[in-house]
């Protein structure tokens, strides 16, 4: 018997991600790049990466994500990094427009690009660049990009506070039944991917996130109502509680109807839902105690995951920045599967204590190697070095997927970029 024909064939990416997300052993740690909002990375890097493997050049890379101005990682350079995920990218951007109808476009830092029909920006006198939602600069604008800066900050468009008329439902504005026309693209979507690539499918299809911080300014809305100021939001949390709570409850309900017709729409083609994106932690502390997320955000996060658990075989992801590491717990007990970007840098986020703890009951999607010293800084030796210790702390059974923490920033150098996807084992 010819020897080739008795050796398995290696996993698919979609394989070996379910098996990482199910605390197996996988042949090599599956890998990430641009599945999710949080694991992507700035257009001007995704091109220089481009240009360094050789790749086709005659078309700039697209900004699929404006609000960050993330690159998109397609299908040649999935391939050429040997990536398991594909992303299933929203109807609509954090501006509220289609990604659709391309047109060309430059950084400050010289790339150039490719930005949606809609990306109407206009320039303040002092350079700062503005974008406006839906792309109607007939309305206030919602974002900001300073001269010589590489993203978009909310524009804060709170209006003033009467107490007595102060409305929920001004807050759930954006939690509205799934359109038609939405399904239908989910639907189109999902298959596209599912059908045509052999990869991991991962969504996000909104209203599942809970005061997710970069979501109440609502930059794609033109005239947000309720608490919108982000120092307000964070004071209404103990202000306000039962406010935020009947927003919470009645977020909840609008979430479980709207999955439940999404889940008609793509079934189980889709396995990861980036369902939570709200930040409660800073680098060195947290900025919502264990008791007071236990009280505000597991039992709604709960609701949906026990619902999706019980209808889907999708992994839900907890996204949350910092030195969350007391909140882990938490997470675990409302139900999600997958915890991402696992800051190894923040407070109480050492890798052998989140293993030794955690190891087994939730998935670390992250933690790959530091994206704010050794990665944009460090040498590529040392950029080695720490993705090989990250690999053997978080590899196993623990249930790892690799992932840079957080989006690869802006500036960063190729040289070390190709020296983690060379400790990954890949050849380049």
């Amino acid at each position: 018997m010819d020897a080739d024909n008795t050796k398995q064939a290696a996993p698919t990416g979609r394989e070996r991600i379910a098996r990482a997300l199910g605390h197996e052993a996988v042949d090599r740690v599956p890998v990430d790049i641009g599945g999710t909002p949080c694991s992507g990375a700035h257009v001007s890097v995704v091109a220089n990466l481009r240009k360094a493997l050789g790749l086709d050049m005659s078309e700039p890379v697209k900004v699929v994500e404006p609000y960050q101005m993330l690159g998109e990682v397609a299908a040649d350079l999935r391939e050429a990094l040997g990536l398991d995920v594909v992303n299933l990218p929203g109807a609509k951007n954090m501006f509220g427009f289609a990604n659709t109808d391309w047109k060309p476009w430059r950084t400050f830092d010289g790339t150039d690009c490719l930005v949606p029909a809609k990306f109407n920006t206009e320039p303040e006198p002092n350079g700062d660049i503005l974008m406006y939602p839906e792309g109607d600069k007939s309305a206030k604008p919602s974002g900001r990009m300073p001269k010589g800066g590489y993203y978009f900050d909310s524009i804060i468009r709170q209006q003033p506070i009467d107490e007595a008329r102060l409305d929920p439902a001004d807050n759930l504005e954006e939690f509205a039944a799934v359109s038609e026309e939405d399904l239908a693209y989910y639907e189109k979507e999902a298959t596209e991917l599912y059908e045509n690539t052999d990869l991991a499918v991962a969504a996000g299809f909104g209203g599942t996130a809970f005061g997710d911080i970069a979501l109440v300014p609502a930059p794609w809305l033109k005239d947000p109502k309720g608490i919108r100021d982000i120092e307000e939001w964070y004071i209404s949390t103990l202000t306000r509680k039962q406010y935020i709570q009947d927003v919470f409850a009645g977020q909840a309900e609008i979430a479980i109807k709207n999955l439940e017709l999404i889940y008609q729409a793509v079934a189980d083609k889709v396995q990861i839902l980036f369902m939570d994106g709200t930040d409660l932690a800073s680098q060195n502390s947290l900025f919502c105690s264990p008791d007071a997320y236990k009280e505000l955000y597991l039992p709604h996060s709960r609701k949906l995951n026990d619902w999706i658990h019980a209808h889907t075989k999708w992994k839900t992801v907890k996204h949350c920045c910092g030195g969350c590491e007391p909140l882990i717990e938490g997470f675990i007990d409302a139900g999600f599967d997958i915890l991402n970007p696992v800051q190894t840098s923040a407070t109480g986020m050492d890798p052998k204590g989140l293993v030794e703890k955690y190891g087994g009951r939730i998935v670390f999607w992250g933690g790959g190697v530091d994206t704010q010293k050794t990665l944009p800084f460090g040498t590529p030796d040392e950029v080695r070095r720490q993705v090989a210790e990250r690999l053997e702390i978080f590899g196993g059974t623990n249930g790892f997927v690799f992932n840079t923490i957080h989006n690869i920033q802006c500036n960063t150098p190729v040289e070390n970029l190709l020296a983690m996807f060379e400790a990954l084992g890949r050849k380049i």
